[in-house]
């Protein structure tokens, strides 16, 4: 059949060549509208409790992740130049386009009562002018007493100060977002140099910016990278810039595919699949090299004394096509098998990686194919130089050893097998199942360093949200003191954990009206009574937090922002540390243990979302996405290798070199200490669905083998195939050993890790399938 196949693609080349400059044309119009993604990408499905309650929150109380943090060490804020410049910072900022709301020292609001109409009225603390240094000092003692803001705005054992930005959601999730960040930047890097202060940035509007921003500059130089790698060895191994060029067109052509693939399916370049087309120069490479190596052997194998030039071509690119096309086909296949699973989960980010990548991949075959023989057809025979790889001493010498080794030695070589499994399986019990929201940031960057600053400051800024549920309209208001006492009582809880700051609630904004009521007095910022609250209760109003010429406007709508408008529902907002996922559960465990002694379940719900509890459902969610992943990646190249070889001993011998060498990783990164996470668990089904094409190649070149020479022993059969397809399985290794090494300077901890970890599993894979896998067969297959 496959004889059929390539005399139909020799004869019909100018006709594929043609389908395929048009779908390469149609492909690369949609690769120029691709687009890169902004938001954080979903982890976890649309129908998952989790997920649904957060949208739940978000539709009630907005955005939790909105915030940008600016902060500040200095003991000299209050010093009227560097003041009246702070307050001008705010200002600056507040008048940038998406900016909704500056939270900061300057624009911190004061609750004073006022005897004669018995309410409080807010007023400025700071007035929005420039203020002399008396003025100055008299305010900020003002600003000290009031217990509000401490650990909100500012630290004061360490003089530091925080400004919160609140940047408007739909700008967050769009291409603006960089141009709004950079501008809020420069204006506070401007004011830290003209006083001499370091400025720190966090909060999650900077930290996805600066994600973004780095995918999209890694994508680029991981791709110009790749193609450079591959040139070079390209030209070391065949000595013919033809085929290099050929090669690099081959892959080309797959990337434009690619990036037309996302654009078709209406997906945008992440984290994730800003990686495909990389991957995509490192997997069509090895298709080059393995039809061009065939080419070359087919044509020095060929009597050149019966054959005419040009006959001798054609017969040589049968051969090649006709060998090697099976070969290929069950490779990508294979390849394809392993990222294409991960469409099985229900992880959306996952689901884009692994149908981008297994149709793209599955593509590569059907561009080689095509392409190739065409291309080659139209080239000047080899020459000399172009074939002198095949007879390199050094490789030769090699081989031989390896024959040996596998002949002479089969006891030594499973008992060292043996042995490196042990401790490897010693190590798999060594690994731990941990991510950080920032895992994939070294920890040298900026944006790391003052993640660690404001956690040191201010306990972090990540969000955590818990909304209290009284079940009915009005809730709150029906035993409100019970009722606050309760969430008051779990603020201090939650304030008592380390890694936890003190929380905002209704509770207070009322121990700050109350506070108010006697006459600043900070002794009284505690939660209300029944007698306060009966003077209090205007602040739980409709009216008075909607009020728009209410003195107290703004107050109110602090106030209000903590519960729902039927006053029913009551929000704690919590900022915290990036924990991690194993620590994170344990906290929130503590936290509704709480919780369920505070808050009778027959009148009250208590529900934890934000961003914080979405990360940690969706780092679960896709772990265990990825361990189901491999699992049918290996049931399904198992059948794909069992209908290939039609053997149960044949798939014995290609399973088993393919298993080891994801256990001994597995035992190194147990070892080292490399936690389990998305990034590290993908790594396993990558390796997996790359390395079989080694076991692939190798065993169809020994049915190959076993069907010319039936007469052959399987030792002298397993000899042949070590000489015969030992030199490309080297050379291919090679390729995707450097490919992959490329990704180990990435700036991403995840990216890096796909590349040394995948990089150290095909080394192991290529030892396993030309040392292990010969000396499984002659030990298996004695006929």
């Amino acid at each position: 059949m496959w004889e059929k196949i390539a005399r139909f693609i020799l004869r019909s080349r100018w006709m594929l060549l043609i389908v395929l400059l048009a779908l390469t044309g149609l492909m690369g119009y949609h690769a120029s509208k691709v687009q890169m993604s902004y938001e954080f990408a979903r982890a976890i499905p649309t129908d998952n409790p989790k997920y649904q309650a957060y949208q739940a929150f978000r539709s009630q109380f907005g955005e939790d992740g909105n915030l940008m943090a600016i902060g500040i060490t200095t003991d000299k804020l209050f010093q009227a130049d560097v003041f009246n410049d702070y307050a001008a910072l705010a200002k600056q900022i507040k008048g940038v386009n998406a900016v909704e709301d500056v939270l900061s020292v300057p624009a911190a609001t004061n609750l004073v009562k006022d005897t004669a109409n018995e309410k409080l009225n807010a007023v400025p603390v700071f007035p929005s002018r420039p203020l002399s240094q008396p003025e100055l000092d008299s305010m900020a003692n003002i600003f000290y007493s009031l217990p509000f803001y401490q650990g909100l705005l500012f630290d004061p054992t360490s003089h530091t100060y925080m400004m919160g930005i609140r940047i408007n959601k739909d700008v967050l999730n769009s291409k603006a977002r960089n141009k709004v960040v950079a501008e809020i930047v420069a204006i506070a890097d401007a004011f830290g140099k003209k006083h001499n202060l370091e400025m720190h940035y966090s909060g999650l509007p900077l930290i996805r910016t600066n994600l973004a921003t780095k995918v999209a500059a890694e994508l680029q130089w991981f791709l110009l990278g790749s193609l450079i790698l591959s040139a070079i060895i390209l030209l070391v191994f065949f000595r013919s810039f033809s085929a290099t060029l050929m090669s690099l067109a081959v892959v080309i052509i797959g990337v434009i595919w690619c990036m037309g693939t996302i654009e078709w399916f209406g997906y945008k370049i992440t984290l994730l699949t800003g990686v495909i087309p990389p991957l995509i120069v490192v997997i069509g490479i090895p298709n080059c090299i393995y039809f061009l190596n065939k080419y070359h052997t087919a044509y020095n194998d060929i009597n050149a004394e019966v054959f005419t030039n040009e006959s001798r071509k054609r017969v040589a690119l049968t051969a090649m096509i006709s060998r090697m096309g099976i070969v290929t086909l069950f490779c990508n296949i294979a390849a394809a098998i392993g990222f294409a699973v991960f469409g099985l989960t229900k992880s959306a980010v996952l689901k884009e990686f692994g149908i981008v990548a297994g149709i793209n991949i599955m593509a590569l075959f059907f561009i080689s194919i095509m392409f190739i023989p065409a291309i080659l057809s139209f080239l000047p025979d080899p020459k000399k130089r172009h074939t002198k790889y095949l007879e390199n001493k050094w490789l030769l010498a090699l081989l031989d050893s390896l024959e040996r080794w596998s002949s002479h030695h089969k006891k030594l070589i499973y008992g060292v097998t043996a042995l490196i499994l042990v401790a490897s399986v010693a190590g798999m019990f060594r690994l731990k199942s941990v991510g950080f929201i920032v895992d994939d940031l070294p920890k040298t960057d900026k944006i790391y360093k003052d993640l660690k600053y404001f956690e040191e400051h201010f306990k972090g800024v990540m969000p955590l949200e818990i909304v209290v549920d009284t079940k009915q309209k009005q809730g709150l208001r029906r035993s409100p003191v019970q009722t606050f006492a309760r969430i008051d009582s779990l603020s201090q809880f939650i304030a008592a954990q380390p890694e936890m700051a003190r929380p905002l609630s209704i509770v207070e904004g009322l121990k700050f009206a109350r506070q108010a009521y006697y006459n600043g007095d900070s002794s009284n910022y505690k939660a209300p009574n029944e007698a306060d609250l009966l003077f209090l209760s205007q602040y739980l109003s409709t009216k008075a937090s909607t009020d728009s010429n209410s003195k107290a406007n703004n107050f109110n709508r602090v106030v209000a922002s903590f519960m729902d408008s039927n006053r029913r529902l009551a929000r704690i907002s919590v900022n915290m540390k990036d924990v991690g996922s194993q620590r994170l559960p344990e906290l929130i465990n503590t936290i509704e243990g709480r919780s369920r002694q505070l808050f009778d379940t027959a009148k009250y719900h208590v529900e934890f979302t934000g961003t914080s509890i979405t990360f940690l459902e969706g780092s679960a969610f896709i772990i265990n996405g990825l361990k189901e992943s491999i699992m049918w990646a290996f049931l399904l190249i198992a059948l794909c290798m069992l209908y290939l070889f039609r053997s149960f001993k044949i798939l014995i011998c290609s399973l088993i070199p393919n298993v080891i060498p994801l256990i001994i990783t597995a035992g190194v990164m147990g070892w080292v200490g490399i936690a389990i996470k998305p990034s590290t668990v993908l790594v396993f089904s990558i390796a997996l669905g790359i390395a079989i094409d080694i076991t692939i190649r190798f065993l169809v070149n020994y049915k190959q083998e076993l069907s010319l020479n039936s007469k052959k022993t399987s030792h002298e059969l397993v000899i042949d195939t070590i000489h015969k397809t030992g030199i490309s399985i080297i050379y291919t290794s090679l390729v995707l050993i450097a490919g992959f090494v490329i990704f180990c300077f990435s700036g991403f901890g995840g990216t890096q890790a796909i590349g040394w970890l995948t990089s150290l599993t095909l080394v192991l894979a290529t030892l396993t399938n030309l040392i292990f896998l010969p000396a499984l067969l002659m030990t298996l297959i004695k006929k």
